[in-house]
């Protein structure tokens, strides 16, 4: 019991990084390229994996979560902090009206009430489910969801029977179809987003590192499966992707109940990610700026729920206004861009730093790699991502795909010698500066 009750904590994670973005970008995949992209997603499940035991790691060995230790590595230069903050709390509140209207989505599939009603029913059950409970009792809830998202998903892609043959080699094999390169970069990014590190050091806390990597191996590799399969039942469409399309797309081929499983799987991934984005919002907060000890950062604390209030009322606001989305998610994609490489170089450093891991703690040479990989990744990901964001603000088209990626491995490949440099230095005996 103690340890499902471990796995549904954790399965905030999964309920964090599976939203209405993922079951759009994994379900466009399917539709566009059929199964030949699943190994991005099975890529970024493991990166995730990594990131996030980094993160846990640090907040174990320092007592600290994840923006106290930023606060400390960057004392003396207080705008990265301030730049990291802000960068999460906007990120979260841009992010917050997609997940709503996400939500929202799922249930005009079946049920045939206002959008104005569902929208205000869905903000107003986000906001009692984060303060009626504690972390620890939302982050249950959430796996709760999880749990129906896995069911809905995994059904229709199992009743669609996709051959096992080509779900093997397609999770495995890296292949690139053309004109697929920025949907691959768009696969990892829907999973790997950098609040998400917030609200799993948040988590972290106050547990022991071997139940903290047991929640993490069992809970995000079950969303990578629960992402696979929004692939596989994408893969059925054909056309320009709705969810409107492929939820009767779904009913035609297997009948109209996986149409309305598709729906409540829909609804469930909005819901836990409207829940998820002001939470890691208020503990990246209280990470930055509370104290353990002042009652106003506690789970019921003014302050602490100031912060998640005012993430949940952005989003809320922009959906029953009927705004078109689409700025506040190209903002969100620029905070994204700009901070998801920023907080992985600083959590490949942490975990090599021994004033602040000592030397039970500090990465091996095998996690060290990996992390590397995943570093690199991100500086692709946040550099096209920029660079289409800032084209799309000017007016202008985006560059082409090989132009992206060109300037971002350029990048990647220039800020490589200097970081490991760094990484070498901070693997050198010093005194110990993070704990209390």
């Amino acid at each position: 019991m103690k340890r499902f009750l471990l796995i549904l904590f954790w399965s905030a994670i999964t309920a964090a990084f599976i939203g209405p973005g993922t079951v759009t970008t994994a379900a466009k995949s399917g539709a566009g390229f059929g199964l030949s992209l699943l190994w991005a997603l099975v890529f970024s499940t493991v990166a995730c994996l990594a990131l996030q035991e980094a993160s846990a790691r640090v907040t174990i060995a320092t007592d600290q979560p994840l923006g106290g230790v930023i606060r400390t590595l960057f004392g003396r230069h207080r705008a990265v902090p301030g730049l990291v903050l802000s960068s999460v709390v906007l990120g979260c509140a841009a992010y917050e009206m997609g997940n709503i209207l996400g939500a929202v989505a799922g249930l005009g599939l079946c049920l045939r009430f206002p959008t104005l009603w569902l929208t205000l029913a869905t903000g107003l059950l986000a906001g009692l489910i984060l303060w009626a409970g504690t972390t620890r009792t939302v982050a249950r809830i959430l796996g709760s969801l999880v749990a129906i998202m896995g069911v809905a998903f995994l059904t229709c892609a199992i009743q669609l029977k996709p051959p096992l043959t080509a779900l093997l080699r397609n999770s495995f094999v890296p292949t690139f179809p053309s004109g697929a390169g920025i949907l691959v970069l768009g696969l990892v990014g829907t999973t790997v987003v950098p609040y998400n590190l917030f609200l799993g050091s948040g988590l972290a806390r106050g547990q022991t590192l071997n139940a903290a990597r047991l929640g993490l191996v069992v809970a995000i590799p079950l969303g990578g499966v629960i992402s696979l399969a929004i692939l596989v039942t994408g893969s059925v469409m054909s056309g320009e992707f709705t969810f409107a399309g492929l939820a009767e797309t779904l009913a035609d081929r297997l009948g109209g109940w996986t149409a309305t499983l598709f729906a409540l799987g829909l609804f469930a991934a909005g819901l836990s990610s409207a829940i998820t984005a002001p939470l890691a919002a208020a503990l990246s907060y209280r990470g930055f700026m509370g104290h353990p000890q002042d009652e106003r950062w506690r789970d019921t604390g003014g302050r602490y729920r100031l912060v998640w209030s005012a993430v949940l009322l952005f989003g809320l606001g922009f959906g029953l206004a009927g705004v078109p989305p689409i700025p506040a998610i190209l903002l969100a994609q620029a905070f994204n861009g700009v901070m998801l490489p920023l907080v992985a170089v600083v959590l490949w450093i942490s975990v090599n730093d021994r004033s602040i891991m000592g030397e039970k703690l500090l990465s091996g040479w095998a996690s060290n790699v990996w992390l590397g990989i995943c570093v690199l990744v991100t500086v692709l990901l946040g550099t096209t991502g920029v660079l289409r964001t800032v084209a799309h603000g000017l007016g202008y088209e985006a560059p082409q795909e090989r132009t992206l990626l060109a300037v971002a491995g350029a990048l990647a490949a220039g800020m490589s010698v200097p970081l490991l440099r760094r990484i070498r230095k901070s693997r050198l005996p010093r005194r110990r500066v993070c704990r209390h």
